[in-house]
């Protein structure tokens, strides 16, 4: 071979034949026609690469394309989806999947995954039954509505009572309520996907009932009502209060829809914190339709839950998007056996997790942070036990600080970064917080049986080579 060919990294390269037969990839079980487009996609992105890789040795080509491909062959086969331990100390964390279901939902859950099951038959009569059969009943329970439906988000449900309630029609709405929900989508976004036309009333800081009123004309269809979950406005404020809004929308014949956000079924000021509107109040009020999310302190898994009075239901359910936004047999069970929790609501720190999390006291934190302290033998680690503040997440209680203990770590020759991402490649990952230097693990997200997790990933860091 040429003296020019030896020093060309585009000659390197091994064709598709001679790395389809290599011995590192036979411990995957993967068909040959998907290696070898996994084999032509890295060919082709180290092609590209090159121009930018100056220092790139001809005879470094071969094994960094092996690598690159077990690399994606080891992604491939394993789980994207990991169970991880929540030491960030926010309780519904959007990021690590909100509430964790309580052990009924997921007994139930496995039962529908396993097995086939009655999601739309009527065992009585052999037709064709109603999916949402299997919890309208609780939730107009426990709820206190005429009527419900489950759809796959809260987004999802107010898109669809303002479509079906609303559709080329006029909403007023708070200029105060007009929030983004998350991930930069906002409340007049979603407005104007569901056909309503959305009309600002009041300021920012104050909305009065006539202002409402005012805004109300023959093309209006709804009167809207948003809770901000997610802030507070402070000071010189003011809002047009439920009843009246009810009243108002009662006297010209529309409806009034409040997203709730949270929907809280148990009043929080029984476990010591702020009041928060719940949902049973809020359809005492004269709300029309309620709409609010089953994955946050409800404690169930992701959907959107629509209640309200049935004369405006029966009008959602008939919407033909009701089919493009409902729920499969997964959600409608773990739904099912979380509801059914709150017919004891007296038990639910007991048996919902979100329940339990929420009302351990700060003490009782301490005293297991003290226990998982003296546990640890990591001589590279400095270990403290301190008190700290948690967050119920997800747009809760955006005020309120949740007592609670946490673990700071710090060492004298590791950065908490490189703390922090060791603990996220254990298995399975730990995710902490980094403050004031250190690395933070708050206790409140991390239930008692995780506790030996984390000495283990703790006593780990080093030895392992994971840092």
């Amino acid at each position: 071979m040429p003296v020019d060919d030896l020093n060309n990294p585009y000659r390197a390269i091994p064709s598709v034949q001679e790395l389809l037969q290599r011995p590192e990839f036979g411990e995957f079980p993967i068909h040959s026609r998907y290696l070898k487009q996994i084999i032509q996609d890295e060919i082709q992105a180290l092609r590209e690469s090159i121009p930018q890789r100056k220092r790139l040795r001809p005879e470094n080509i071969p094994p960094i394309l092996v690598e690159n491909i077990r690399a994606r062959l080891n992604r491939l086969f394993q789980p994207g989806l990991k169970r991880v331990i929540n030491a960030s100390g926010i309780i519904l964390h959007t990021n690590l999947g909100r509430a964790p279901l309580a052990p009924a939902a997921r007994e139930h859950l496995l039962r529908a995954v396993e097995n086939y099951c009655n999601l739309e038959i009527d065992l009585d009569s052999g037709r064709r039954g109603e999916r949402m059969a299997h919890v309208e009943e609780l939730l107009c329970l426990v709820a206190g509505a005429e009527a419900a439906l489950v759809v796959n988000n809260c987004a999802a449900a107010v898109l669809l009572a303002l479509n079906s309630l609303c559709n080329r029609r006029e909403a007023p709405v708070s200029r105060g309520e007009l929030v983004e929900i998350g991930g930069s989508f906002r409340m007049p976004e979603v407005m104007k996907i569901s056909g309503a036309k959305m009309v600002e009333v009041g300021t920012t800081n104050k909305t009065h009932l006539n202002d409402y009123r005012q805004a109300i004309t023959p093309r209006t269809g709804a009167l809207l009502k948003v809770h901000t979950s997610n802030y507070r406005i402070l000071g010189f404020s003011e809002v047009a209060e439920t009843p009246e809004l009810a009243a108002l929308a009662r006297e010209h014949g529309l409806p009034l829809i409040y997203d709730m956000g949270s929907g809280i079924i148990e009043d929080l000021r029984q476990w010591g914190y702020p009041y928060e509107p719940v949902v049973r109040e809020i359809m005492e009020l004269g709300v029309d339709v309620a709409t609010f999310s089953g994955d946050k302190v409800l404690g169930g898994p992701q959907a959107g839950i629509i209640i309200g009075k049935k004369k405006w239901l029966d009008k959602i359910k008939k919407n033909h998007l009701t089919r493009a936004l409902r729920c499969d047999k997964l959600i409608f069970a773990a739904l099912e056996a979380t509801l059914r929790l709150y017919l004891q609501p007296e038990t639910l720190p007991q048996n919902l997790p979100a329940a339990a999390l929420l009302t351990l006291s700060r003490e009782e934190l301490l005293r297991r942070g003290e226990t998982l302290r003296a546990q640890v033998k990591n001589p590279a680690l400095r270990l403290e036990v301190v008190e700290t503040d948690s967050q119920m997440g997800s747009g809760a209680l955006p005020l309120e600080k949740i007592p609670s203990a946490a673990l700071k770590i710090v060492s004298p020759t590791i950065s908490p970064a490189k703390l922090a991402a060791a603990l996220r490649r254990h298995d399975p990952p730990v995710i902490g917080y980094i403050e004031e230097e250190a690395l933070f693990l708050n206790l409140r997200t991390v239930r008692n049986e995780e506790m030996e997790i984390l000495v283990q990933a703790l006593n780990r860091l080093v030895h392992s080579g994971l840092i």
